[in-house]
């Protein structure tokens, strides 16, 4: 199993820790239905750790090395307050919790607010991340080495993956089931919270959080991304890359756990959803940014995804916004 560690502040966002618990309780109960043994070890630290303890549904681990340490939402509020809130002894403290689990090698993911405390440990400078869009501009002014992408839900660089919003928690938990775990059992997880808003991003999800465990998978997705609209074939992947086909080809799918042509779909899948959700371009040219000639193709593609067409997505992806711009314009952020 997995050590993983989960940190709580007494602050921290209900919602955002239980997501997390909840998801790996349930990756675990996937796992065992399908005849394997649980994938994560789960622990809580922090000075909140007590209040979550009673929303365990399992035996807490008592590992002291995390291999993959979690830092959900942790509920700072007001925005004219994050410097003076970072400058508290808790958030320090668990600055330095985080710091060791750095140093012994863990994996680090967060979302929210809890990206602020561990960009606070200087871990993200110089290394793409990714927050809550209203959260940008503070991000900007007290870590400005951090190199911020928030139109990206999930992101990873190195050992640190970031999330957005609180609620994009459930995205990056799931996210990372499908790295650990396996897309099959992040599937299951999908299915059985009835996350069905969510279901589409599964697969993309898997091709851009899983090529993390695989440094020439992970090359292989940054030198495709940019020329996705240039007409590419596995072919010129592999060779930018300097492996053969073959190479390439079991490498891929030991770390992602799909064929190449699937992999290149799917990172175009994704691209095109981004641009969908963040631009207003139309469907024919984003289809042709991403490399298909065919606008059905693609829609073809991005329906079996999840069941949604683009015009479905951008109207979610509207409603989204609308959604979380609600908390800021009542001065209150999580």
């Amino acid at each position: 199993m997995l050590a993983t560690t989960i940190l709580a502040l007494e602050t921290a966002l209900a919602s955002s820790v239980t997501i997390t618990i909840d998801v790996l309780a349930m990756a675990n109960h996937v796992c065992r239905a399908e005849g394997c043994p649980p994938a994560f070890d789960v622990r809580l630290t922090g000075p909140g750790a007590h209040l979550f303890r009673p929303f365990l549904a399992f035996p807490e681990a008592r590992h002291e090395a995390a291999e993959l340490f979690v830092i959900p939402a942790q509920g700072f509020s007001k925005a004219d307050d994050y410097v003076e809130r970072l400058g508290r002894p808790d958030v320090v403290a668990a600055q330095g919790i985080v710091a060791e689990a750095i140093e012994g090698g863990a994996q680090v993911a967060s979302s929210c607010t809890g990206t602020l405390l561990l960009a606070g440990t200087g871990a993200l400078d110089n290394r793409r991340a990714t927050t809550a869009w209203w959260l940008a501009p503070t991000v900007q002014e007290l870590f400005p080495a951090v190199l911020l992408d928030t139109t990206e839900l999930v992101t990873t660089d190195g050992p640190f993956t970031t999330a957005g919003a609180a609620m994009a928690q459930m995205d990056l938990m799931v996210g990372l089931v499908a790295r650990h775990a396996g897309a099959e059992i992040a599937e299951g997880c999908a299915r059985r919270m009835l996350l069905d808003e969510r279901r589409s991003q599964i697969p993309y999800m898997a091709v851009g959080l899983l090529a993390a465990s695989s440094e020439s998978v992970e090359r292989a997705v940054a030198w495709a991304r940019p020329r996705l609209g240039q007409g590419i074939g596995v072919s010129d992947i592999a060779a930018a890359t300097a492996q053969s086909p073959r190479t390439f080809s079991r490498r891929v799918t030991e770390a992602t756990g799909l064929s190449p042509i699937q992999f290149l779909q799917q990172l175009r899948v994704e691209e095109a959803i981004k641009l969908i959700e963040t631009t207003a371009l139309p469907f024919e040219e984003i289809a042709c940014r991403v490399g298909y000639a065919d606008p059905s193709t693609l829609r073809g593609l991005i329906r079996r995804g999840g069941g949604l067409g683009p015009r479905e997505l951008r109207a979610r992806a509207r409603s989204r916004r609308a959604r979380e711009r609600l908390p800021l314009t009542r001065g209150i952020a999580s």
